[in-house]
């Protein structure tokens, strides 16, 4: 078909009948197989590719031309280039649309994405909450979006007490004395507080015998990650049929070389660790410290404190917990808090009040401190969203997300519970519910194929095969941010595919999704073999054209 300046295109108008699964890393695959979905039998397909609202939209590189700008640029004076030959040779050849087509086409982008403004996100172990617009006019006052790192201290007292009152906020939710604000995601966070943990454990004349790390098997991935990064021997605690970590399997591996053991808490299970403070007696009473992944604080945010539990460091997601936006690659926030035994290898710069102003204090004072982890602060939109967040709801109010997340889990828990199998029992979760794929053996239908089939119904699938631990996973995560009405649709929902899968309507599910505005790729060879850079179509032939 041709574009709308009359040019080939490689994007094909809808088929009428189901296309087969396009593989991405390859060559441009038969028609439809990776344009557009498949329409329905008996739906008309259309010349444009569009259907009714639901636009199709090309690639930039497809409907651009190079000639063509938005925007009117005029030339520069004359200038010396200062780039020691390093300037470009050729045109840039970068596509170029009219005013309107630019507008155009990121709207039709947009709306053929999906996100927490869209409907539902059940995504599990990766919250996708409502972000209150509210924490958006304050992120973007001037005050907060226009300052500079390298202002001096006395222009930005104000984003410096907001830092100071976040810290105090995270602190009183934790029972942690001390917080370092400056890493950029959970990750970075999770980084942060493993390398205090080797610098006390350094400071101690330690180093070279506590070398080991204990993870449980149903970690994050990051944690064994983390513990290798740093140097550390990662030594598994083994996962038993009720989804918890069990003291008894936890004394055995104690030693003089452990140095600490990396617990989630909530789990990734979706499950409060019950024996956490005896765990982590038993580590503190070997000389090791207890690392808490605190991805899923949301879950238990003015229920239970961190540092009752005898945690010595945790990361705390601000885009799962206090509501800052995240995906597509950042900006993220992950501070860490600091029980009384890491405090002074926390990392600089913090905030600390002097008389009646503030100040970012660049020396430790400890020469066994972390030191400098980031070129900067951290992120200080992402503080400001998250301190509004917080202020708005109150105490009470971040106990009562706590409380609603988890009685939204349970409650899809046990509106599906006759029909999806539940891996560790019809026991109470917290702020996510594992279901597994038992209940599909013999139906033809695998946890993939149920989670693309969900697309179909308008819905972003659950977290899929994680953890590991659950053959099959499938973790949902309502967040406390759905309503009833919305939670009891979503449930029609699932009680709709899984009757069907039931009945043996495979094909339901096989195929899909089929009404997305792309068909079901490749996943495995996409991932082994990604297209990096766009390259035209061969030309048509002109009779072909015609």
């Amino acid at each position: 078909m041709l574009n709308r300046q009359g040019r080939p295109t490689s994007i094909t108008p809808l088929a009428d009948e189901p296309a087969v699964a396009g593989a991405a890393g390859s060559e441009r695959p038969p028609a439809s197989a990776a344009g557009p979905a498949a329409a329905a039998p008996g739906t008309r397909r259309t010349f444009t590719g569009n259907r009714a609202l639901a636009q199709e939209e090309p690639l930039l590189f497809e409907i651009g031309r190079p000639e063509v700008t938005g925007v009117d640029i005029e030339e520069p004076e004359p200038f010396e280039l200062r780039l020691g030959g390093l300037e470009r040779k050729a045109p840039i050849g970068l596509p170029g649309l009219s005013e309107p087509e630019t507008m155009r086409h990121f709207v039709r982008l947009s709306q053929a994405n999906y996100g927490i403004d869209t409907g539902l996100f059940p995504l599990g172990s990766c919250t996708m909450k409502h972000n209150a617009r509210l924490n958006e006019r304050m992120a973007r006052l001037p005050g907060f979006a226009d300052i500079h790192p390298l202002q001096p201290v006395s222009t930005v007292q104000g984003a410096l007490e907001l830092m100071s009152e976040l810290a105090r906020y995270l602190t009183t939710l934790t029972g942690m004395p001390a917080v370092a604000l400056q890493p950029k995601a959970g990750a970075h966070g999770e980084l942060l507080g493993m390398m205090a943990i080797k610098a006390a454990i350094a400071a101690r004349g330690e180093g070279e015998t506590r070398t080991t790390v204990l993870v449980p098997d149903s970690a994050h991935g990051t944690n064994p990650a983390t513990a290798a990064l740093l140097g550390f021997k990662v030594k598994p605690v083994p996962a038993r049929e009720d989804g918890w970590v069990h003291l008894a399997d936890v004394k055995p591996l104690l030693g003089p070389d452990v140095a600490a053991i990396m617990l989630t808490n909530p789990n990734t299970c979706g499950l409060f660790e019950p024996r956490a403070a005896e765990i982590a007696e038993v580590i503190h009473a070997a000389g090791g410290y207890f690392y808490c992944d605190g991805a899923n604080f949301n879950a238990i945010v003015g229920k239970a404190r961190p540092g009752d539990l005898g945690v010595d460091a945790m990361h705390i997601n601000l885009h799962k917990t206090f509501s800052t936006p995240h995906g597509g690659g950042g900006p993220g926030a992950g501070p860490v808090v600091l029980s009384e035994r890491l405090a002074a290898f926390a990392p600089v710069p913090f905030v600390r009040r002097e008389g009646d102003g503030f100040r970012l204090v660049e020396d430790a004072g400890s020469p066994d401190a972390v030191g400098r982890i980031t070129a900067f602060h951290g992120q200080m939109g992402m503080f400001v969203r998250a301190l509004a967040y917080m202020l708005s709801h109150g105490s009470d109010g971040m106990r009562q997300a706590s409380e609603d997340a988890v009685l939204n889990a349970n409650y899809v828990r046990a509106c599906l519970s006759d029909l999806m199998s539940l891996p560790f029992g019809d026991k109470p979760c917290m702020h996510e519910v594992l279901f597994d794929d038992s209940w599909l053996k013999e139906t033809g239908v695998t946890t993939l194929d149920f989670a693309k089939a969900m697309i179909d119904e308008g819905y972003h699938p659950m977290t899929m095969y994680f953890p590991l631990v659950v053959h099959g996973a499938m973790l949902v995560e309502p967040t406390e941010s759905e309503s009833k009405a919305s939670l009891d649709l979503f449930v029609a929902t699932l009680r709709d595919l899984a009757m069907a899968a039931r009945r043996g309507e495979a094909e339901r599910f096989t195929g899909a999704p089929y009404l997305a505005p792309r068909r079901r790729l490749d996943e495995t060879r996409a991932a082994r073999q990604p297209v990096l850079r766009w390259t035209p179509p061969a030309p048509i032939p002109a009779q072909q054209a015609e």
